[in-house]
């Protein structure tokens, strides 16, 4: 008990810097938000699902290549969502702000791996990953 009392100073510092350092992985509202990298990384090597949340004119007019349109509205019981929960799934909006809801969202219906891309399309525009357009009708 004296160690606790001879250096709590030490002791709070510790525990603000971790708190620090665990902020930017948790993201706004408590979910985790990944770049444009680390959701190529989650692709590529777990078999992540890009979902690409915005509305059906949005996507139409540029998206992440291979992205799935599943507008936020339609996210409870849309069928485009994998059936097997355990698969991270990695959310798309125009700027990461739908996202992180949408990704709470499918948190909350059994998706643990789901994340935002912080800054949304934009960010994947910038980290130069391919976009595409759709040739289907808005």
């Amino acid at each position: 008990m004296s160690f606790i009392l001879e250096n709590w100073p030490l002791i709070l510092l510790a525990l603000v810097s971790g708190g620090m350092l665990a902020w930017p992985a948790l993201g706004k509202g408590g979910v985790a938000r990944v770049t444009p990298s680390e959701a190529v990384r989650l692709i590529n090597r777990e078999k992540g699902v890009l979902i690409d949340v915005c509305e059906p004119a949005e996507y139409a007019g540029g998206h992440a290549a291979g992205a799935r349109n599943v507008p936020m509205s339609a996210l409870p019981g849309a069928k485009e969502l994998p059936s097997n929960k355990a698969l991270p799934l990695i959310v798309l909006c125009a700027s990461g702000a739908r996202a992180g809801r949408a990704a709470a969202m499918l948190r909350k219906a059994g998706h643990e791996r789901a994340v935002a891309v912080a800054g949304g399309n934009g960010a994947w525009r910038d980290a130069n990953l391919p976009i595409e357009k759709s040739t289907r009708p808005a």
